[in-house]
């Protein structure tokens, strides 16, 4: 009688034990604007990825897709994984907005998340960087490092991420050298390793000696190295590839965002939110400062502007700031608030040309 007894009370334990080892694990899609091997943005979307599988373990799988353009493209790959059993999706360029959306609609009970948009359902969220923080730590280095002035800047496309990121830089740089100029190409792709090295050619034929990118490869800082000027890497430390150029660079670190939005699924506790974070969470990271090329009191400087951007005793976007016409945007003390610059669409007073529209 006691065997028995003890076989009905083990045997519902095994039971359940036997249902949570064979558990399915949760699917996990990721549609990419390039290839993982940039060492840029798509590099360290897929290092988030990565990050997540390492902490969740056996309770995902994940898949991705690569080089999908932001067009009906984009519909097709998100709508493979949502019909594939994919039930957490992270689409990651800007232009993927509409087409997440729309695949959103067809899914309602997959979760997605689109990186650097705007528009959300009750199964999309948003999330995105501060990236402008970085911006305006690599622009007080460059009004310190450049000796012609002239700054090349190469954009992709002109979204109020991208334009934002220019103005924070320019109101850094010319804070500390009101002599600085910047020249601005825009590419209109993110992803484009021979359009870029072009880009920044023409820009160093035009006197720039600092190349700043806000595309996705390390090819501009490799023209600049073979140009014998300075860079910055862009969303990754890119210094592997161009070391006797590269100063620092802006790391996007997305692993411990994609990691709690998966657990979130995983416990049924995900929401549709907007995330924008910054230095402060931890999201958007400085690589390290190129000992050889930058003097240490430079070095301490930018080291200084990390801590204020961190403790919100520095805001990039402080006032007074003006537009191209002289209009005050941002009254002397105040600073810009989220809707300014989550729509900024104008360049401030100092820079030269016109946002293409």
């Amino acid at each position: 009688m006691k065997i028995i007894l003890n076989y009905i009370l083990i045997l519902p334990i095994a039971l359940i034990w036997s249902s949570i080892s064979l558990a399915d694990p949760l699917k996990v899609g990721y549609i990419y604007i390039g290839p993982p091997g940039d060492h840029g943005w798509t590099y360290e979307h897929d290092q988030g990825r990565k990050y997540s599988v390492n902490k969740l373990g056996d309770k995902i799988s994940t898949t991705y897709l690569e080089n999908i353009p932001e067009n009906a493209d984009a519909v097709r790959a998100i709508r493979k994984l949502a019909s594939s059993g994919h039930e957490l999706i992270f689409t990651t360029s800007f232009n993927y907005m509409d087409q997440t959306l729309e695949v959103a609609k067809e899914f309602p009970n997959v979760k997605f998340e689109h990186a650097t948009g705007y528009k959300r359902a009750d199964n999309v969220s948003t999330y995105s960087a501060r990236f402008y923080e970085g911006r305006a730590v690599i622009g007080h280095i460059a009004g310190h490092m450049t000796e012609t002035n002239t700054i090349g800047y190469i954009a992709s496309f002109p979204i109020p991420e991208v334009i934002r990121g220019i103005n924070a830089f320019y109101l850094a740089a010319s804070k500390v050298n009101p002599d600085i100029k910047i020249k601005i190409i825009w590419n209109f792709s993110w992803y484009d390793p021979g359009k870029e090295a072009d880009a920044a050619n023409t820009l160093i034929g035009q006197g720039a000696d600092i190349i700043v990118q806000h595309t996705d490869t390390y090819a501009p800082c490799q023209a600049a190295e073979k140009a014998g000027v300075m860079a910055f890497g862009q969303a990754s430390d890119q210094s592997a590839f161009c070391p006797n150029a590269h100063l620092t660079a802006i790391i996007d670190d997305w692993g411990p965002y994609y990691a709690e939005r998966t657990e979130a699924v995983l416990n049924g506790t995900w929401e549709s939110i907007d995330t924008w974070h910054g230095m402060k969470e931890g999201m958007v990271v400085m690589a390290p400062y190129n000992t050889k090329l930058m003097p240490s009191k430079l070095i301490q400087e930018a080291v200084n502007m990390e801590v204020a951007i961190k403790d919100g005793s520095l805001h990039p976007f402080t006032g007074p700031i003006k537009n191209q016409a002289g209009e005050i945007v941002v009254p002397a003390g105040a600073v810009a608030d989220d809707g300014m610059l989550a729509g900024m669409s104008f360049y401030v007073e100092g820079i030269d040309g016109d946002v293409p529209q």
